[in-house]
């Protein structure tokens, strides 16, 4: 082997990077190891059209912890976040509505569909709100890990406390928000089918399946467990794209010492007598290390990377019932002017274009469209959330330009009938531009270049299994202390020395940097326990 590190961390998105961080800070020589030619791995910003940058995967922040922000010294290195004055606009047939900007607004908005809906609003919100802050919480501590002895055991009892001291009320709506449909679990609260869509769509992004599946009620908790510039629940636009959080992570790394290795993809994880020994890269170079980090998902790390003869066929069977495919297909679209919509006329930029445009009007139309994506690979009426950067940053395009930024949900990971993304992705994308165009009838002759991400595009690019923008299911099976199996939801693999640090770990998926962290201070403390005990 031709070099030597403490670490070596697989990935060099931003859980990757957050891990290296805090290795290297305290003391260790790091290397990150990146596949592309960029650093950031979902989380960069892109050339996709001549002229025109966007964030070409990840798309918006809202859950990066705190922790990690202040730790990194994001915002004293030139981080900066636009807040959404309103967070989502729902056009749909005859009529639109916004969610957000207070609660006074929300409740005067849902007043137009059902008086009685808008009096439940802020009782919804607490109790959401009283969830939410116990996942805030146990975000950055790792889970008790079953068969872990003692300290499992603390750990335990102490991330339970929280739980068990909530009153009675809270602690049912926690049962419904982690086994309950989103369905079951909205239509308890509200009556009106818009008000009830406009939650329900967070409970199918990334995640492949219907608002009436048993569990998909956590997903939608798990988009509003965030926070920007100290206001919880919000979402926001990250100046300069997502790639502007993961270059000042970089920076961050790099003042550290760590080093950052571009075009660097690794072939397999070296494993001698039981222990981690290194990596080798595709390019047939060894690198030493004691401690690896893999920052991609479970089901690239183990299927493709480390050797089922050192997983232990017991781990192994298990990893190949890991769940993987978030049924995601993503486009960035060059414009020449803003979407026209016919509920609420205008090219010039207002409110609604700088939210979260969602075209998702009822649940019906959600499940729907996962029906239509297991029978036939998408529905002709899929679900399309668009941003528009552009309306609160300027750098992105041309003077008078504007990009979008197409989060589509349903479309099946691996298409049925034998047919493949690669033949069916320009299909999908004019489906998708379809959909926009009705209910923005100059979208469509607007556009001046797009790129288009299938589930298998998203694959081959970002090494996302299935799509994956999770890296697995957020089923009950696969969280906490089950992410991403029973007995390994400490971080630490099948092997001694190698550990996982990406959002296939606990809490789950999106921008959060919690796994980055929760990792690098367990892969510390074993470190520290070692030298105790043969230093």
């Amino acid at each position: 082997m031709t070099q030597n590190y403490d670490a070596v961390i697989i990935g060099g998105g931003h859980n990757g990077l957050v891990c290296a961080f805090y290795l290297a800070r305290a003391g260790m020589k790091v290397r990150v190891l990146e596949r592309r030619a960029i650093v950031g791995g979902a989380a960069v910003t892109e050339e996709f059209h001549p002229g025109f940058r966007n964030s070409t995967a990840s798309y918006t922040v809202s859950l990066l912890r705190p922790q990690v922000i202040k730790d990194m010294r994001l915002h004293e290195r030139g981080w900066k976040i636009i807040e959404r004055t309103i967070s989502n606009f729902f056009p749909h047939e005859g009529g639109y509505l916004k969610l957000g900007g207070g609660t006074a607004r929300t409740q005067a908005e849902f007043a137009r569909f059902n008086r009685k809906d808008a009096e439940t609003f802020p009782k919804y919100e607490e109790a959401l709100e009283r969830v939410a802050e116990v996942l805030r919480d146990m975000a950055l501590k790792t889970p008790p890990n079953v068969g872990g002895g003692l300290r499992s055991l603390v750990a335990a009892a102490a991330q339970g406390r929280r739980l068990a001291s909530m009153d009675i009320e809270a602690q049912r709506d926690v049962m419904d928000l982690f086994v309950k449909s989103a369905r079951s679990f909205l239509e308890h609260w509200y009556e009106d089918p818009y008000i009830q869509a406009a939650f329900g769509f967070d409970a199918v992004v990334g995640n492949y399946a219907s608002p009436d599946t048993p569990g998909s009620a956590y997903v939608l908790l798990h988009h509003v467990f965030g926070e920007i510039n100290g206001k919880k629940g919000m979402w926001g636009h990250s100046v300069g794209g997502m790639g502007a959080i993961t270059q000042y992570m970089a920076e961050a790394c790099r003042d550290m010492g760590v080093e950052i290795s571009l075009e660097s993809p690794v072939a397999r994880v070296l494993v001698d007598g039981g222990k981690v020994a290194g990596v080798k890269l595709e390019s047939g170079e060894e690198i030493a290390a004691k401690v690896v980090a893999a920052n991609v998902g479970p089901a690239l790390l183990y299927r493709q990377l480390v050797d089922r003869a050192d997983q232990g066929e017991a781990f192994a069977r298990r990893m190949d019932g890991y769940k993987a495919g978030s049924g995601t297909f993503r486009m960035n679209v060059a414009l020449s002017e803003l979407p026209d919509f016919s509920v609420l006329p205008g090219k010039e930029k207002a409110e609604h274009h700088t939210a979260g445009i969602i075209i998702s009007p009822t649940l019906d139309y959600m499940d729907k469209a996962f029906v239509d994506a297991k029978a036939k690979g998408w529905s002709d009426e899929p679900i399309v959330e668009m941003k528009l950067p552009t309306s609160v940053d300027d750098t992105l395009a041309p003077p008078g330009m504007h990009i979008a930024s197409l989060f589509c949900q349903q479309f099946a990971p691996v298409l049925p009938d034998g047919r493949s993304w690669d033949d069916e992705r320009e299909k999908a994308a004019d489906v998708i531009i379809d959909t926009v165009t009705k209910h923005a009838p100059n979208f469509r002759k607007s556009i001046l270049g797009v790129q288009i991400h299938s589930p298998l595009d998203l694959e081959r690019k970002f090494g996302l299994i299935g799509g994956d923008i999770m890296h697995g299911h957020m089923t009950l099976d696969q969280l906490w202390a089950s992410r991403p199996i029973l007995g390994h939801g400490d971080y630490r693999g099948p092997v001694k020395g190698l550990y996982m640090c990406g959002s296939g770990t606990h809490p789950g998926g999106g921008v959060t940097g919690a796994p980055g962290h929760n990792a690098a201070h367990e892969i510390l403390r074993d470190k520290t326990l070692m030298g105790k005990l043969f230093g």
